[in-house]
């Protein structure tokens, strides 16, 4: 059962174009409406999802349909564009990791382009699109020049580049995990393994289908998408590629892994079962010998003779030493 947030969302506006920026922190509905009917792009954004009278008031306010609302208040939606008349809808997944509990988060944000504004909808309130803010402060700043699709494609730009931050760790884990493996596999080290596959199914059903939702964007024919942005999303397309075949490459490796794990434990267990075989079947004629005179027949010449236990037991020992000498010859030892 998830926590229950008591806190408030945060919501700004941002009113700008090439000349002038309006920031505005948690406006009611007449100043959105005021700021939509201005002659400048206007982006709004809502950091955290637990308010939904919020986010239906900020979606009625721009005309989205009550549908396109239930997908940002559902955090469990795939990656995924839907084209409407009046504006775009963009569905991605925002991931961090934990490498000490060994854990992938994601968290859900959805952006709405229309012709002169964006809306976006993050599932958490973290203030992960900062850096967009900051760049439209910046006087020379193309984001300030460009349109909403701009916006955009900046902020889908820092959720692929925390992709790799993503990456980069998994593979740090990857290599520690490949040195225990090699050293001393334990069951400890495939829990972990188990869980880095799980992460990487898990990374792999949002790497895909927005990698998908990116090539729709550069394919379609759409009002909402000018063709100045365009080398910019094929630019992003790119790294969506390259974060694809980097997960790929650690799944395989994992894969590998695991079948090292299997190998490793499988070889471990043989050498055991090889150090026990030896020692049965050195003792195989020694056990041969003591029951021999172990019998208590009368006339057994050995048994009253002063150097017949000495002579069995050098017998023994001789036994022990030919048998060792020619197990190292055939190097099973």
């Amino acid at each position: 059962m998830g926590t229950i947030r008591t806190d408030r969302t945060s919501v700004f506006a941002v009113a700008y174009d090439e000349t002038r920026i309006c920031e505005t922190e948690d406006p009611d509905s007449a100043k959105l409406e005021s700021l939509k009917q201005a002659p400048t792009n206007l982006w709004v954004n809502l950091d955290g999802l637990h308010e939904t009278d919020r986010v239906r008031a900020i979606g009625s306010c721009f005309g989205i349909h009550p549908l396109v609302l239930e997908d940002i208040l559902n955090t469990t939606e795939r990656p995924k564009i839907e084209d409407f008349d009046d504006y775009i809808v963009i569905i991605i997944k925002m991931l961090d990791y934990d490498e000490e509990t060994n854990e992938l988060y994601s968290q859900q944000a959805s952006l709405i382009i229309g012709n002169s504004f964006i809306l976006s909808f993050q599932e958490g309130g973290d203030n992960r699109f900062e850096p967009v803010k900051v760049r439209l402060r910046l006087n020379s700043s193309r984001a300030r020049r460009a349109g909403p699709d701009y916006l955009a494609y900046c902020m889908a730009d820092l959720v692929v580049d925390n992709y790799f931050v993503v990456l980069d760790k998994i593979a740090e884990r990857i290599e520690l995990l490949e040195e225990n493996l090699v050293r001393n596999p334990t069951p400890e080290t495939l829990k972990i393994l188990h869980k880095l596959k799980s992460n990487l199914i898990f990374l792999r059903r949002s790497l895909w289908p927005t990698r998908e939702a990116v090539n729709r964007l550069i394919n379609e024919d759409s009002p909402f998408i000018r063709d100045a942005t365009k080398p910019y999303l094929r630019d992003l397309f790119d790294h969506t590629i390259h974060a694809v075949d980097s997960m790929e490459t650690f799944r395989e490796m994992v894969s590998g892994m695991l079948d090292i794990y299997l190998s490793s434990v499988s070889n471990k267990l043989n050498q055991i079962m090889k150090l026990l075989t030896i020692i049965a079947t050195i003792f195989i004629p020694l056990t041969f010998l003591v029951g021999w005179y172990g019998m208590n027949f009368k006339y057994m010449p050995e048994l009253e003779s002063p150097w017949g236990y000495p002579a069995v037991m050098v017998a023994a020992g001789t036994i022990v030493v030919a048998m060792l000498v020619l197990f190292r010859r055939k190097k099973w030892i």
